[in-house]
């Protein structure tokens, strides 16, 4: 049986997502899990179809399911004889005298209008069933729904209702849970006759949680089912759509799938086909880099609450993330050259920067962010630097520029976490108990794990760079009409010896013995010597402080300890503290989260280290392991967030991660 998995989304955070066999083995299996405010509050509403065919006078089950018994019944995965991603999911299951196919399709949501600036919400999923066979054919399809939060299983309890109202080729469905009305949505189908059969599944086993330490126990309600009778070469099409039906919508019919199909082709190609450069457009590229390219659109989505766009930062389970979502940002937005959406998302970070800090994450309704990172405040000048030495907007530039200004104001005066340069050295430290700023930020029981407080390696690279930026941002602005030229070019001035002071201070990271950097200077200055890619990272940077020896013997030996055909180990293995597996409870998992996991977003960093200090020696990565497992293990056509430690590295956490992607995309 085939469990590894697939994935559709709407650019709003709604998603579809089940299996190769079509088993539900998560909470995050589903053919409608609908936000109500993107792209948050996820809910699902349409778990799945359970469909038989009945030929002749045999009756077919296609269906698969997982029972908390153990018991898989039915079998119809011993029926699906393919499956193909490209363009959209499709299964085929069949014998001798008979085949039928299904496809979903998941379009766009966001609604634009062209009258106006205001925007609507579109959200639905498209299935279509094809049946070929010598003689006619029935098909049943049993409705499985639910209305709960994405990360939590429905349980069947006295107080839990659902209403159906059935009107022409469309039933409407709405939960009630002790008086508390839930969201709308409803169904409508091309032909087929349905009857309403209102029953409870109870115990439906999941087997990826129960793997996790999770719950893996879920009651779907099946309100009734439809029948269709099917002659060779006939289709039949459902919508599942959030909301209510209104008079303005037009009747669903055969040809609707094919249209939302030609749709969807249509907005890909409009954002993809822009290059300048005809040998860099996307129908130039390899089929491969093309299926990755879309596989990053899938976590470009709107945020309601900012009215913006932002990244997702994985499915199934993250929101947007600001350090994500800026270190994703030049493969998911630079290198396909969307620099509209580049320029977006960087000017909505910029305007809820507060005490010289970048968001971390948004609130789903109105309130501040949260400002619990020292890198995403970093990372924002970084991309901002990729952003402009793609576009010279210079004009953008001088809109950010004071932005840039507060950042560095609030770093060198002091700012939340403590976070303050250090006067006698120029490096950056910070020193709160308790929390976790930068990208190792797992934290069990209320205590990080990796706390790395004081001086991190990356982060003072990462300082480094954005001084260097600053000084090179001031000296270009005072060369145009846009403020004082005089007064921006001493700043610019006073920027860069404040580089050459931190890129001299840097030197305390050196540890000769080992010939690699250390990973922190802690708050009482001690040196952490553990070998983390964190080193890499410092390397991987536009502007970079060390020496090119430095470089090569940092590579040298992340290459022996860190390098794994999937990405960087987050611990030397030789380490006490390392932990090659990651599995288990959530409290065991996260321990080893940063604790030799290996996390494929620092390939990139790794790649970019390696072209700059060794830009004439072949690259120690072989490419097809990780693209094998882009196209044929765990989420096909995506990237997972982090593998294990230990070979053979099977993959872990979320199935596709936006980073994992990006980083991709910009090296392959």
């Amino acid at each position: 049986m085939n469990i590894s998995e697939w994935l559709l989304t709407n650019g709003l955070g709604s998603f579809a997502s089940g299996t190769i066999s079509d088993v539900r083995t998560r909470t995050y299996h589903g053919w409608l899990f609908a936000t109500t405010n993107p792209p948050s509050e996820r809910k699902l509403l349409l778990s799945h179809l359970e469909a038989s065919l009945e030929v002749g006078e045999r009756v077919i089950a296609l269906g698969t399911n997982f029972w908390s018994s153990g018991e898989i019944d039915p079998q119809g995965y011993k029926m699906l004889s393919s499956f193909e991603l490209y363009p959209l999911p499709k299964w085929t299951w069949g014998k001798e005298n008979w085949q039928l196919t299904r496809q979903l399709i998941m379009p766009y949501g966001l609604v634009e209008k062209e009258s106006s600036p205001s925007i609507s919400f579109d959200q639905r999923l498209l299935i279509q069933y094809r049946y070929e066979g010598k003689e006619s054919a029935v098909l049943k399809l049993r409705l499985l729904i639910g209305d709960r939060d994405f990360h939590h299983q429905q349980t069947h309890s006295q107080e839990l209702h659902f209403s159906q109202l059935l009107g022409k080729q469309e039933v409407c469905l709405q939960a009630i849970n002790s008086d508390q009305f839930g969201t709308p949505w409803h169904l409508r189908w091309t032909q087929g006759e349905y009857k309403a059969d209102a029953v409870w599944y109870w115990n439906y086993g999941l087997s990826e949680e129960t793997k996790r330490g999770l719950g893996d126990r879920e009651d779907l309600y099946s309100p009734g089912y439809l029948t269709v009778h099917l002659q060779p070469g006939d289709t039949v099409t459902l919508e599942a759509k959030v909301g209510l039906p209104n008079s303005l919508q037009t009747i669903l019919l055969p040809e609707s799938f094919a249209e939302a199909v030609d749709k969807e082709q249509e907005r890909l190609t409009q954002i993809f086909s822009r290059s300048q450069n005809q040998e860099e457009s996307f129908h130039f590229l390899s089929p491969t880099k093309q299926q990755l390219i879309k596989a990053g659109d899938q976590f470009i989505v709107y945020r309601a609450s900012i009215a913006g766009p932002t990244i997702i930062a994985g499915y199934h389970w993250f929101n947007d993330w600001g350090r994500d979502t800026l270190i994703a940002l030049p493969g998911l937005a630079l290198v396909p050259q969307r620099f509209d959406l580049a320029k977006g998302v960087l000017n909505t970070f910029g305007l809820y920067c507060r005490h010289g800090l970048i968001p971390n994450a948004f609130p789903d309704r109105d309130g501040e962010p949260f400002y619990n990172s020292i890198d995403a405040t970093l990372w924002w000048i970084e991309t901002l630097g990729l952003y402009l030495e793609a576009t010279a907007d210079w004009q953008f530039l001088a809109a950010q520029f004071p932005i840039a200004q507060q950042i560095h104001k609030a770093f060198v005066g002091g700012t939340r976490y403590n976070i303050q340069v250090d006067a006698i050295d120029g490096l950056v430290s910070w020193d709160t108990y308790g929390v976790a700023l930068t990208w190792m930020d797992a934290v069990v029981d209320g205590l990080p794990v990796t706390p790395r407080r004081g001086k991190p390696v990356e982060i003072n690279a990462l300082w480094y760079s954005a001084l260097c930026w600053l000084s090179q941002w001031a000296e270009k602005l005072s060369q145009l009409d846009v403020g004082d030229a005089v007064r921006l070019s001493k700043q610019g001035q006073r920027y860069a010896q404040q580089a050459e002071q931190v890129k001299a201070s840097l030197q305390q990271f050196w540890h000769h013995q080992l010939g690699y950097l250390y990973d922190t200077i802690e708050p009482d200055d001690r040196r952490n010597s553990q070998i983390r890619p964190n080193a890499v990272l410092a390397l991987s940077l536009h502007h970079c402080g060390f020496s090119q020896c430095q470089g090569q013997q940092v590579l040298d030996l992340a290459t022996a300890r860190l390098l794994t055909p999937y990405g960087l180990r987050s611990l030397d293995p030789q380490d006490p503290q390392y932990i090659g597996k990651y599995e288990g409870s959530p409290h065991k998992r996260d321990r080893a989260y940063h604790q030799g996991t290996v996390w494929s977003w620092l390939i990139g960093a790794y790649i970019r280290a390696w072209q700059r200090f060794y830009p004439e020696k072949p690259l120690p990565f072989d490419w097809q392991p990780l693209l094998d497992h882009f196209l044929y293990s765990a989420c096909l056509g995506s990237i997972s967030e982090i593998f294990d430690g230990d070979a053979p590295h099977p993959p872990r956490g979320a199935i596709a991660q936006a980073w994992s992607v990006a980083e991709i995309i910009r090296h392959i």
